[in-house]
């Protein structure tokens, strides 16, 4: 292990004297990406716990599913009339879930990165109450970003704090405080048993991570290829455009690991084996409640799907849109299987199955038509970086084709499926989600269940109050104040015209801040976002962009 590390080092350097520095950027990401490997055991069988023979006597509360997709963008899915590459790619069984219970037709991500709005699922709370504000990111990852954003070809440049850098955690220490109490513990307590199936980015040390916050059992995704690069059944689509892509690809494997022990290769393609393992989660779990937390990497970068999703796609020309569809395509079919596995062991009616994305799709991925119709990209407050799909499914309480209105969060989650499950929420502490579910029953409240909804990272934050939405920010020094009834799409900036409104929201903010802790770990780099381009376009001065910190 460490001779490879070094070895890669020494290579390195030949490599800077071979090919000179104008290719130190490649040179360096092939020392980061040595730096960050390691050996990778064969696939293991998981061997999950098994539940009991018959079923637990007396009444049984509802299994809780929570699919979460990661960057799914608005119009990545045919539910709201879109779809892929001009609808060329439908999402049946996405669209079938929306169908048989409730879609939450304006829900909002907790945040604009994956992070804290994980977080906020777990919690029911902002992360201006536990501080878990900013993503954590890969070591090294700031140092490529500088060298890429500030080449000479961009007219805003990445600021990046190199001190803070150096004065933080490395990222597995940066997580979720073990005092939170997530909504596996809350679940846990009522006699369920927990389970996560991939994506944790809540930290990954004794206090932070799956098994430390409640979940009995954790198959957790080790690092970031959905295949091996050169595995014969994968197809890859490289983004030359994007420095965080090139990151990955130099620096990802396919790996696993359960319950905190050794890495493992996983057994095929990531989304299929997630789905695979969450089906044997099911059939282990039937005579008794659980929770499975199924967080799939997908439709994440590095773009690869498999070659039989990609072959199914013949009409999209465009290679990396095909990647990505083919991606969508294992998505859809996860939900299609999970469903078919809840019905084959007669738990599909009392079974919650929530399906949600952690935020909208991402500008660098340069497909622009992801988040159509909203405008923005993950890492913006615009409608496109944290608007969301938001599917609740439970045959036994709520009926199909219910359609819910008014703006929900994440923060929801953790107080109605507790709520759901009979199961009280902490008292000791703030809980700012709202048990939704009466909102989802033909007699709702005539009131929304939320008055305001928040954001916040850094400097930059937004706030939602009765359709009235502003987002502010110190880099650039700009508000950005739009009335989503009249203009749900962000067309027309108010702000200038509406001193007195853009004032009222700003306190509703200063007192959302105040009532906060801080972030634990402080903004090591702003990245420059364009809001109406992709990464893959070509930026100017004359482009609306936002800072985003993290």
């Amino acid at each position: 292990m460490v001779r490879k590390i070094w070895l890669g080092a020494g290579l390195a350097v030949l490599a800077v004297i071979g090919l000179g520095l104008a290719n130190y950027k490649t040179v360096i990401l092939f020392v980061v990406g040595n730096l960050g490997k390691q050996e990778i055991a064969e696939n293991q069988e998981i061997a999950w716990a098994q539940g009991p023979e018959v079923p637990t006597a007396g009444d049984r509360p509802p299994n809780v599913i929570v699919i979460l997709a990661d960057d799914l963008g608005m119009n990545d899915i045919s539910t709201f009339g879109g779809g892929i590459a001009g609808g060329l790619v439908k999402t049946p069984h996405i669209d079938a879930l929306a169908a048989r219970g409730a879609n939450l037709s304006q829900a909002y991500a907790g945040q604009a990165t994956c992070a804290p709005s994980r977080a906020m699922i777990m919690t029911g709370r902002y992360a201006t109450r536990h501080g878990f504000e900013f993503t954590p990111t890969p070591d090294g990852m700031g140092r490529i970003l500088e060298l890429f954003y500030n080449d000479g070809s961009r007219p805003h440049p990445m600021l990046r704090d190199a001190e803070a850098e150096r004065n933080t955690p490395p990222m597995r220490e940066q997580g979720l405080p073990g005092s939170e109490i997530t909504m596996a513990e809350v679940l846990k307590a009522r006699g369920y048993h927990t389970v996560h199936i991939g994506k944790w980015h809540l930290g990954d040390t004794e206090e932070f991570n799956a098994n430390a916050q409640g979940f009995d059992e954790s198959l957790l995704m080790a690092s970031g290829l959905y295949l091996p690069e050169d595995h014969p059944d994968v197809v890859n689509a490289k983004l030359p455009f994007d420095p965080i892509d090139r990151f990955l690809w130099a620096r990802m494997q396919a790996a696993a690991k359960f319950n905190g022990g050794p890495m493992f290769a996983p057994r095929g393609y990531l989304t299929d084996y997630y789905t695979e393992e969450s089906i044997k989660v099911i059939q282990a779990n039937r005579n008794r409640p659980f929770l499975l937390y199924l967080a799939h990497w997908g439709i994440h970068t590095p773009l690869q799907a498999t070659r039989a999703d990609y072959d199914a796609l013949p009409q999209i020309k465009d290679h990396r849109l095909r990647v990505y569809g083919a991606m969508m395509l294992a998505l859809d079919r996860s939900v299609g299987k999970i469903m078919a596995a809840l019905e084959a062991q007669g738990l599909a009616d009392n079974t919650i199955v929530v399906f949600t994305s952690d935020n909208g799709g991402a500008g660098y991925l340069g497909l622009p038509e992801v988040n159509a119709p909203y405008r923005g990209w993950k890492l913006s407050f615009f409608e496109g970086g944290i608007r969301v799909p938001m599917f609740i499914s439970w045959p036994d309480r709520i009926a199909p084709g219910t359609v819910m209105g008014d703006p929900a969060h994440h923060i929801d989650l953790m107080p109605t499926l507790a709520a759901a499950a009979g199961a009280p929420t902490p008292t000791d502490r703030t809980i700012d989600g709202v048990n939704l579910l009466p909102w989802l029953s033909p007699a709702r409240p005539a009131e929304p269940p939320h008055e305001a909804l928040f954001w916040q990272s850094g400097y930059y934050r937004a706030v939602l109050h009765k359709g009235w939405k502003l987002q502010t920010s110190d880099l650039p020094k700009k508000d950005w104040l739009y009335n989503l009834v009249a203009d749900p799409t962000e067309q027309t900036n108010l702000a200038e015209a509406n001193p007195q409104k853009v004032a009222e929201l700003k306190a509703l903010l200063a007192a959302h801040q105040a009532a906060g802790r801080g972030p634990l770990f402080p903004n090591v780099g702003s990245v420059p976002v364009m809001i109406d381009k992709t990464l893959a376009d070509p930026a100017t001065e004359a482009d609306e962009f936002v800072y985003w910190p993290g």
